[in-house]
């Protein structure tokens, strides 16, 4: 089973940026994105269920932030607009099997992806 994220990179405050994550091996009922800055916690940034029909966000990221997945592909992605220099981070995606719950904490999911960062100056 491997998650392998892709898409990050430097942008200007107000740009945008689309993250994807393939999965292989298995499929998810539930894939999340997560980040971590330096000094920080790792943080919940959005997920979404296996049909696409409920989606969760952190409040930072509401109406900025869209997440979805591609079921044929066994991917997921994160279109990221108006970027904020506090965006600035490592993002994860992570995915859960077995679970119907959009849950918010990083120790609930099994696989995580390797981290691509994302930059965003002033």
């Amino acid at each position: 089973v491997q998650l392998q994220a892709s898409g990050g990179g430097l942008v200007q405050a107000g740009g945008s940026l689309r993250l994807s994550c393939a999965a292989s091996g298995r499929t998810f009922s539930i894939m999340s994105w997560f980040r971590q800055a330096p000094g920080k916690e790792r943080e919940f940034v959005a997920g979404i269920n296996w049909s696409g029909g409920s989606t969760y966000y952190t409040d930072s990221v509401k109406g900025r932030f869209t997440i979805s997945r591609d079921n044929a592909k066994n991917t997921v992605s994160l279109q990221m607009r108006s970027l904020k220099p506090e965006d600035t981070a490592v993002y994860y995606c992570a995915a859960r099997s077995r679970a119907t719950i959009i849950s918010r904490r990083w120790y609930d999911f099994d696989y995580w992806g390797q981290g691509t960062q994302v930059t965003v100056s002033s």
